[in-house]
């Protein structure tokens, strides 16, 4: 029997995880959005793709959070996008409004959920998920540093002309200008990636990596980043549903570990069945751990806009 999976938010981000999911052929999806017909137009359409790519799975589209009743996980995609010369902290106003809404359905109809937070800004967005739903920690995650390590992949990958899949990368903390990462723990085929470019050329491709959705923003001039948000996205869905226990950078709120509490950023996370079932803390220098620190404030400060 497939798994239920709902996504809140038909737009770019949503409609393509609906697709993607709707495709994996593992559960059926319910896609909501409160604009009249959106997410059913959107849900018939992908419906319609199914016998062409060989899947049997169901795809619902609806404006009324009792059809997300039963769902196992919940992505959640609501909310306005990034504009151009907007921050992701500038969001905060507008989507903390929203998610409230969102969330407060997602704990009547699916209270045994596990929700996946893709709304920015994200860090800050996951907390107020947490504090509207009552859920445990373990069952509300956001997308984050699987979405940044990947552009740090790509770039590296291109860089050094090599396959994605022989680099590793690990970008932590909060999902904005302040994100962590570690270069020395990065690889390419298992050799060290300062083995292979010098320092500066690392740098740059850090800080690329960094900017990047605020590069894609600055190109559509009209929307934002929406491919690469949904595959990280449907990643973590996999983990969770076919109980893989990948480890990968979430955001989760912290209880201790890294020295920090009850404060969400980025960290690596053993995803399962159910949900960030641990995490695990690396071995920082401290040159890291004051700049994982100073990320996680930057998180409290956009929180503290909503009194959190």
């Amino acid at each position: 029997m497939r798994k239920k999976v709902a996504v809140i938010g038909a737009g770019m981000v949503g409609g393509t995880c609906a697709q993607r999911l709707a495709e994996r052929g593992y559960c059926d999806v319910v896609m909501l959005d409160i604009v009249e017909g959106l997410a059913q137009g959107k849900a018939l359409d992908i419906l319609e793709t199914l016998p062409v790519v060989g899947v049997d799975s169901r795809v619902s589209g609806t404006s009324s959070y009792d059809d997300v009743a039963g769902a196992e996980v919940v992505v959640v995609t609501s909310g306005i996008a990034r504009k151009p010369g907007m921050t992701r902290e500038d969001l905060v106003r507008t989507n903390m409004n929203v998610i409230s809404a969102v969330c407060e359905n997602i704990a009547r109809v699916a209270p045994r959920s596990i929700v996946v937070m893709v709304t920015n800004p994200l860090d800050a967005m996951v907390q107020l998920a947490l504090k509207v739903t009552g859920f445990e920690r373990e069952r509300v995650i956001g997308q984050s540093g699987i979405l940044d390590s990947a552009r740090l992949r790509t770039f590296i990958a291109e860089e050094l002309g090599v396959s994605v899949r022989s680099v590793s990368a690990y970008i932590l903390g909060g999902h904005g200008n302040s994100m962590v990462a570690l270069p020395r723990l990065c690889t390419v085929g298992g050799v060290p990636l300062t083995e292979l470019l010098p320092s500066d050329r690392i740098e740059a491709l850090v800080q690329r990596a960094v900017n990047g959705g605020a590069e894609i923003v600055g190109l559509l001039k009209t929307g934002s980043a929406f491919y690469a948000p949904s595959a990280a996205a449907v990643s973590m869905v996999d983990s969770i549903v076919m109980d893989r226990k990948e480890l990968t950078p979430c955001a989760v709120r912290l209880q201790g570990e890294y020295g920090m509490d009850g404060v969400v950023v980025g960290v690596p996370v053993r995803l399962g069945a159910a949900g960030a079932e641990q995490i695990v803390e690396l071995a920082l220098t401290d040159e890291e751990r004051a700049a994982l620190e100073k990320s996680a404030q930057a998180v409290r400060e956009t929180c503290a806009i909503m009194g959190l």
